[in-house]
């Protein structure tokens, strides 16, 4: 019965390192860290390039526009002054700027100097960001480049008509207009005329209730500066 003990002892001492280990390995692979995927970050997000700081004396303005490759994807106000006529005029511009992808819009009235500030921190964000474009593929961008053509002048009885339309490849990136009758009916309806332009990507487009002349005449000269990309 004395030698029982001792040897009851010892398998039970045998048993102890295998749980032991078992419990070891066990916790070594519950531990071991996921790799977690960093692709979605940098996967459709465009450029976003800040402009430079504008002051004026009513306080400094800065832009930040994200860019869709070339194209103008958005702009965001970093600095504006703290006044109701940079608040309401500020939507406006943003909107010429989409509409024209460039900094080559009106200014706002009322909002002059805001205006002013605005298009030359824009233009310093898109210089930027072609500066980065050829920089990073030279023979990509000159192959790329935008093509402007204008159309040619039609003359209607309100005044003459002219677009200049900038392609990005075969799609028309913006318009311009070189001349229009100097009539308030026109000036209402070349932003709807614009925008008509580029939701359907041709001079396939309504005309403008009370400006039907002019609404002609600009799609005249678009589908003529359109047949002269293609030729």
């Amino acid at each position: 019965m004395k030698r029982a003990i001792p040897v009851l002892v010892l398998s039970i001492a045998g048993l102890i390192p295998v749980w032991r280990y078992e419990a070891s390995t066990g916790t070594t692979s519950t531990a071991a860290p996921t790799p977690t995927p960093s692709t979605s970050s940098s996967g459709t997000s465009g450029t976003v390039v800040k402009g430079t700081t504008i002051k004026t004396e009513k306080g400094p303005v800065q832009v930040e526009v994200t860019f869709d490759g070339d194209r103008i994807g958005s702009v965001r106000m970093l600095q504006q002054p703290n006044h109701p006529q940079t608040t309401a005029a500020v939507p406006k511009l943003v909107a010429e700027t989409l509409s024209a992808q460039s900094a080559d819009i009106d200014t706002v009235s009322g909002a002059t100097i805001t205006s002013g500030a605005y298009r030359k921190s824009l233009q310093a964000a898109i210089d930027a960001n072609d500066k980065s474009d050829s920089a990073s593929s030279p023979s990509a961008s000159a192959s790329a480049s935008p093509q402007t053509v204008a159309g040619p002048t039609v003359d209607t009885s309100k005044g003459p008509v002219q677009v200049e339309v900038t392609f990005d490849g075969d799609r028309i990136g913006s318009v311009r207009m070189l001349q229009q009758p100097n009539h308030p009916q026109t000036t209402a309806a070349v932003p709807k005329l614009v925008a008509e332009t580029l939701s359907a990507q041709s001079a396939d487009i309504d005309t403008v209730s009370g400006a039907t002349i002019t609404s002609g005449a600009y799609k005249k000269s678009l589908q003529a500066a359109i047949d002269a990309k293609g030729a």
